[in-house]
C-alpha cells in the first residue's frame, strides 16, 4: 500500500513513518508514504496557495492550479492507478470497512484543504471519493488523515499480531461491538482485584465473559452497534439472552 499526500504541511505526517506500529510497518516495508508540498508547485516569490472567494465571504480558498500540479506529479512518480481521495465534511464517515479496504488496497492520493475548502472545479475534475473522520471541526485535513491511516496500517499482514486486531471494536463479527475490559499484573491494585472467571483457566467461560461484558458496554455506551449487530446476524441466541436480562435489570 502506497499513500500519497497533498499537504501544506508534509511534516504533520513524519510520525506515521517514525513512531509506534505504523513506524515500524514503514520500516519493513509493508507500506510506503510520499508527501508533496503543495507550495512546490507555486511560482510567485510568496508561494500563494490560496485567494479570496468570489462572491465574499469570509476565508479563502485553496487554487485548484497548484493542486493540479501535484496531482500530476504524484501520478507520474506512482505509475498505476488509484483514486483520488478528498477529506472534507461533506464526505462519506471513514469507519473500520473503509481500513479494511484501504489496507487492501495498493493506496490512494488523498488531499488534506486547509482554510475554507478548494476550489470547486479541482474538485469536479479530478477526485473520485471523500472521506470525513466526523461530524466535528478541524483544522484541515492533516489531523483527520492520521487516524485513518494509522487504521488502515495496523490492519496490512505483518504490522502487528492478526489475534489482537481481530479482537478489536469494530473489527469483525466476532467482536462487531465495544471491546471487553481488560486486566494485567498485578492481581490486586489499590485494593482492586481482578474478575475471578479471568483467573479461572476455563478458556470457555472467559470467551463468554468477555462476549458479555462487550455487549453490556455496548448497550450501554453505542446502543445503535448493537442495532447493526442484530441486523447483520452477528447476535447468537445466548447474546440476545443476555441482552434481554440486561433490559431487564
Amino acid at each position: 500500500m502506497r499513500i500519497d499526500i497533498l499537504t501544506l504541511f508534509p511534516e504533520y505526517f513524519d510520525p506515521l513513518s517514525k513512531t509506534g506500529i505504523t513506524g515500524r510497518a514503514h520500516d519493513r516495508g509493508l507500506w510506503q508514504l510520499k508527501t508533496w508540498n503543495l507550495r512546490d508547485y507555486v511560482h510567485d516569490v510568496h508561494r500563494t496557495v490560496d485567494d479570496r472567494p468570489y462572491g465574499g465571504g469570509p476565508g479563502m480558498v485553496m487554487l485548484a492550479q497548484p493542486l493540479a500540479d501535484a496531482l500530476d506529479a504524484a501520478r507520474a512518480d506512482r505509475c498505476d492507478s488509484v483514486p483520488v481521495v478528498l477529506l472534507a465534511p461533506s464526505g462519506k464517515r471513514f469507519n473500520q470497512a473503509c481500513a479494511q479496504s484501504l489496507s487492501e488496497s495498493p493506496g490512494a492520493i488523498i488531499i488534506c484543504g486547509r482554510y475554507e475548502g478548494i476550489d470547486q472545479r479541482f474538485i469536479d475534475r479530478h477526485v473520485d471519493d471523500c472521506w470525513s473522520v466526523g461530524d466535528f471541526v478541524v483544522s484541515g485535513g492533516e489531523p483527520a488523515l492520521m487516524p485513518m491511516l494509522d487504521a488502515a496500517v495496523r490492519l496490512l499482514p505483518g504490522a502487528m499480531q492478526q489475534e489482537s486486531h481481530d479482537q478489536d471494536s469494530f473489527q469483525n463479527s466476532l467482536s462487531g461491538l465495544l471491546d471487553s475490559p481488560h486486566f494485567t499484573r498485578p492481581e490486586v491494585w489499590q485494593g482492586q482485584g481482578i474478575p475471578e472467571v479471568l483467573k479461572s483457566g476455563h478458556h470457555d467461560k472467559i470467551a463468554r465473559w468477555r462476549r458479555e461484558q462487550s455487549l453490556a458496554l455496548t448497550l450501554a455506551k453505542r446502543p445503535d452497534l448493537i442495532d447493526k449487530a442484530r441486523a447483520a446476524g452477528w447476535l447468537s441466541e445466548k447474546d440476545e439472552a443476555f441482552l434481554a436480562s440486561q433490559a431487564r435489570a
